[in-house]
């Protein structure tokens, strides 16, 4: 399983069924995107080393290296850079502790 490791902070496992933007989310990553479907280049960003595949040809513009992670796949171990991200808040188990008297 490949891992995928985002501004030198975070390292996630690739989902070879999920784009690397569902990966984030699903690993409580909220990233800054609109479309989902490669038209707006929100959540482009930079690969610093590794392969992606395209599942749709994007349409936003490209420079050299880099992505769009809301429509390509990890291939390998990825290094990707400037991701604007925040992490979700987890919710505190509510647990009951009994005294016994």
């Amino acid at each position: 399983m490949s891992k995928i490791h985002i501004n030198k902070v975070t390292m996630l496992h690739n989902q070879e069924n999920k784009t690397l933007l569902e990966i984030m989310e699903s690993n409580g990553m909220i990233v800054e995107s609109q479309c989902r479907n490669g038209d707006c280049g929100t959540c482009r960003c930079t690969l610093i080393s590794g392969e992606v595949s395209y599942q749709s040809s994007p349409l936003a513009f490209l420079s050299t290296n880099e992505i769009l992670p809301c429509v390509c796949k990890a291939r390998s171990d990825l290094i990707i850079e400037g991701v604007t991200f925040q992490l979700t808040e987890k919710k505190a188990k509510k647990t009951t502790h009994r005294i016994a008297l």
